[in-house]
């Protein structure tokens, strides 16, 4: 007979697939240590049917325009901060891909944010993030800004979208068919999975600028007015890329 250390490290190294075979192997066991392993497989497989009912209700709109072979998700970060650019990321899904736990990017933690970046880029048929830098914003203000983000993002894709689901906005400019949804992040796989990309992609960024400018923290803040980054900018002043038309309020003189 195995120790339960044993079954325990066979439980572990299991993938889910093969985790009901192994219940029903050991589910005669009597040992206490092996029924809480047992009990633990259940609610993993519990939990893991659910997140896939999950997936399946965020592929609502995906089945609704089925007749579109390029379904592309656009969704943007950081219109918010004071520094740094704003992001589009722009997504394509094979037609039936279901990627387990792709939400609304700020939802998730920076963990899981950074293991699906990887399985999204894996996965995708097009991929595309756009920028608007923050001299771009203070020329032409966040909501245009944001536009050409997206746009470009768009015009990166390889094949091009027949279709658009957009987080909430309409898009001026685009001859593509768009389809507004509001919360669309958290209601859309292919939406949601293009704001885990344009999350991470715009976090690594400010990581990266973090580096240059150490005192303001932008590794930690990603350039949104914490307290630590405003007492920053009223003692350093403002760096290339803070958006002068953002911290107005906090150095009127600029």
């Amino acid at each position: 007979m195995k120790s339960i250390g044993e079954i325990k490290e066979r439980f572990q190294a299991a993938s889910a697939e093969e985790l009901p075979e192994l219940i029903e192997e050991y589910r005669e066991d009597e040992r206490g240590g092996v029924k809480k392993l047992l009990e633990s497989a259940e609610k993993k497989l519990l939990a893991l049917e659910k997140e896939k009912q999950r997936i399946e209700k965020l592929r609502v709109y995906e089945e609704q325009y089925r007749e579109f072979e390029y379904i592309c998700g656009i969704d943007e970060v950081g219109r918010g901060p004071l520094a740094g650019p704003v992001v589009a990321g722009a997504v394509i899904l094979p037609r039936d891909c279901r990627i387990l736990y792709v939400n609304d990017s700020k939802q998730l933690s920076e963990k899981k944010r950074e293991e699906l970046y990887d399985i999204i880029m894996d996965k995708a048929v097009a991929c595309a993030v756009g920028y608007a830098t923050p001299e771009r914003i203070d020329e032409i203000n966040i909501l245009q800004a944001t536009y050409e983000a997206m746009r470009e993002a768009i015009g990166k894709l390889n094949p091009a979208p027949q279709i658009l689901l957009n987080d909430a906005v309409t898009i001026p400019g685009v001859n593509i068919r768009q389809v507004p949804i509001i919360k669309g992040d958290a209601k859309s796989i292919t939406i949601g999975a293009a704001s885990i990309i344009a999350k991470v992609t715009r976090d690594r960024l400010m990581v990266e600028y973090d580096k240059v400018f150490p005192q303001y923290d932008f590794a930690g803040n990603k350039g949104y007015g914490s307290a630590a980054h405003i007492e920053a900018l009223k003692k350093y002043g403002p760096t290339p890329i803070h958006r002068r038309s953002f911290i107005k309020n906090f150095l009127p003189n600029i």
